[in-house]
């Protein structure tokens, strides 16, 4: 097997550039390391494409030519993200017959300017409809941490490749909370950005007026590199339109600034496991915040985004659900039968609330800088678990991992997913809040965290021989 690789992603581009490596022997390790995947991160594997580039990155080396930033560095992104020439198949049956992409999505493309190589495409919810990664085509992606737990999801393979050192740095999508939830449940960075600050062309849509991109990292620095390297307009989606606005370079300084800091309370601490408060608790204490706060509407605005979900996707997939309802995953298919029979007017108010609660919360940030909550209710089910406890009552695994993720998705905030530092204990992870385009004081507070060892990536148990 191979030997898992904790180094960022800066770090192996720093030894490549510096010569103590080269981009090839990187890839050729990232890549027996994807052939040897104990965890079912990856679907598909772009060995040929990922030589030729590390090759070329070697060849601009030895000639003195410049390289980006993330030279050498291996990367993979959630299959839901268009590689030129691979099949985008999302999760799905239905789309394995689909014809291949005929270019890289603009983030694979911007990460690839930069120097950081693909090798290959991860496991998802279909669709990216789930918290769990149970696929039904591809199987469950199992957690680094416990391969008897699930990764979370949807983007389950982006946090598990990460967290299992299979690479340093991955890509994936969030609707509802499934960058936040696999971070979370895997111990490692996650990164929601605000919505349309990332470009989304190329990445196959789940819920247009939800889905964000982001990226997966083992610390803040790589995760703010990443996010920066893949800002800018996109004239492909009519969302991305903000000027770059980097945050890695003046990250450090940033995180030397006073914060006001408040703490989530009322719908954002119902049901919560014990952990997962303590883990909260480690994480205000740390950046001394003394004041709870609530955020009135968060349940009405979790409601209003479990409503459109189904609503909006179904819409997108009527035409298959109608030729081909029994190759969807049963658990997606009847999901999305039930938003396309539901009535418009249901779907309209749900989305007449999103300017209602998005007023509530900026009055809120008017005293905060960032917010704390929990990303998940619990840390990582086991695979095929169905319920869990919640409040005292029986729910759905599926239905609420996302409870306290998707009212801050709803109104597309920012968001880092950091790992609380807990030693031997599962992972779980806490959402870092902050107004809409402020990437950087939620990245700056995770910094603070993590140069103080409250936050880190965790490293998973060593395999039994």
């Amino acid at each position: 097997m191979s030997a898992a690789d904790f180094r960022s992603a800066q770090a192996v581009a720093a030894d490549v550039r510096e010569g103590r490596t080269t981009a090839r022997a990187e890839i050729e390790a990232a890549l027996a390391r994807a052939r040897d995947d104990r965890f079912n991160a990856y679907t598909a594997v772009f060995a040929e494409r990922a030589l030729a580039q590390a090759e070329a990155i070697d060849a601009d080396l030895a000639a003195g030519r410049p390289v980006g930033p993330l030279a050498g560095a291996p990367f993979a992104v959630k299959n839901l993200f268009d590689v030129e020439g691979a099949t985008t198949i999302a999760g799905s049956r239905i789309r394995r017959d689909a014809p291949p992409a005929a270019q890289d999505a603009t983030a694979v493309q911007r990460l690839t300017a930069a120097g950081a190589v693909l090798v290959g495409a991860l496991n998802m919810d279909e669709f990216a409809y789930g918290f769990v990664t149970e696929n039904a085509h591809d199987g469950p992606t199992r957690n680094p941490h416990d391969p008897a737990r699930i990764a979370g999801g949807s983007s389950g393979g982006s946090a598990a490749a990460v967290s299992a050192g299979l690479v340093p740095l991955t890509l994936g999508s969030d609707t509802n909370g499934s960058i936040r939830i696999p971070a979370s449940l895997c111990g490692v960075f996650g990164l929601k950005p605000t919505l349309g600050r990332l470009s989304r062309q190329g990445a196959f849509p789940f819920v247009e007026s939800l889905d964000h991109v982001g990226p997966f990292a083992r610390s803040v620095a790589d995760l703010a590199l990443a996010y920066d390297l893949m800002q800018g307009p996109d004239p492909l989606d009519p969302l991305c339109r903000r000027p770059a606005e980097p945050v890695a370079p003046r990250l450090q300084a940033a995180a030397d600034a006073p914060l006001r800091v408040g703490v989530l309370g009322g719908w954002f601490a119902q049901g919560a496991f014990p952990e997962v408060l303590e883990a909260l608790e480690i994480v205000a204490d740390a950046l001394q915040a003394r004041r709870g706060v609530e955020l009135p509407g968060a349940e009405l605005a979790r409601a209003a985004a479990f409503c459109l979900t189904p609503i909006e996707a179904a819409h997108l997939h009527w035409p298959d659900l109608k030729a081909r309802p029994l190759d969807y995953d049963p658990a997606v298919r009847d999901r999305l039968l039930a938003g396309a029979l539901a009535p418009d007017a249901v779907a309209e108010v749900a989305r007449r609330y999103r300017p209602v609660f998005r007023d509530t919360v900026r009055a809120v940030f008017e005293d905060f800088d960032v917010l704390l909550a929990p990303a998940s209710v619990c840390p990582a089910p086991g695979i095929g678990q169905a319920t869990m406890e919640m409040g005292g009552q029986q729910v759905s695994v599926r239905k609420n991992l996302g409870a306290y993720t998707q009212p801050i998705s709803y109104v597309g905030l920012p968001v880092v997913a950091a790992p609380v530092n807990r030693p031997g204990k599962l992972p779980i992870g806490v959402q870092i809040i902050a107004p809409a385009w402020r990437e950087d004081l939620a990245l700056a507070a995770a910094l603070r965290l993590e140069r103080a060892g409250v936050v880190a990536a965790h490293r998973p148990p060593e395999p039994a021989q």
